[in-house]
């Protein structure tokens, strides 16, 4: 039987825009009270006010997934006011592609941080909380990080973008030998083309229909909503004519 959100207490990072936006509404629409961690902080205001008109839940959690100090912070406020934390939603992310032997030494480090050390951040700070509430009526908590198929393949110029996506899922695959007997589940999601605000500016191909942020936002329902027993450790979704 597939578990219900009602009651369920979420943290999706990168809430503000884009696919984190599209997975925080939807797992309020079903019934989880979300904490929606981002930079922005007037903007994570308007989408509390946009979730509650829907009539669900949400808290904003102001904080840099690089800082460590913020995320622990406002991960531990959201747990005080909900009283648990049984999703966490790795989403934050960013893009930069371009010659790497040509680029100026450490500017690629912003990339880095946000993409991987983002993803460090929010799990170790949620973990606790994560394994706390596994233990409860639900029988579970899930861990999922947004990646992509470049942490698959790798093309010209896109080196460091994709090193990052290798290490969210490398991470990924630890931390789900390592958690398993704990009751928490760990997912990787591996988008292909997304029309979202990360790809602005990309020239789309016409021969096929980009995926849309809440059609990502459809599988991370799907996977923290199977049965306690039953865990998605991977799942790739392509646009239907994509090659690569």
């Amino acid at each position: 039987m597939a578990l219900g959100l009602t009651g369920a207490v979420a943290v999706v990072t990168g809430a503000s825009s884009g696919i984190g936006e599209a997975i925080a509404l939807r797992l309020a629409e079903e019934g989880a009270v979300v904490g929606l961690l981002a930079r922005r902080g007037a903007v994570l205001e308007e989408l509390v006010a946009r979730i509650a008109r829907r009539g669900g839940q949400a808290v904003p959690l102001v904080a840099d997934v690089t800082n460590l100090g913020q995320v622990e912070a406002e991960i531990a406020r959201l747990v005080e006011l909900a009283g648990r934390l049984d999703v966490l939603v790795n989403a934050a992310g960013t893009a930069m592609s371009g010659d790497f032997p040509s680029s100026a030494p450490g500017s690629w480090r912003p990339l880095i941080d946000t993409n991987f050390t983002g993803v460090v951040n929010s799990t170790h700070a949620a973990l606790p909380h994560l394994t706390s509430s596994a233990k409860g009526a639900r029988g579970v908590a899930d861990v999922v990080s947004i990646s992509s198929i470049a942490g698959r393949r790798i093309g010209p110029g896109n080196g460091i973008y994709s090193a990052t996506k290798y290490a969210v899922g490398a991470f990924s695959e630890s931390l789900r030998k390592e958690v398993v007997e704990r009751s928490v589940r760990v997912a990787l999601v591996e988008p292909g083309w997304v029309d979202s605000p990360l790809t602005t500016g990309i020239t789309k191909d016409r021969h096929y229909r980009w995926l849309q942020p809440d059609e990502v936002a459809d599988a991370v329902h799907y996977i923290v909503t199977r049965p306690a027993h039953l865990a998605v450790n991977e799942l790739m979704l392509r646009p239907v004519g994509q090659l690569d």
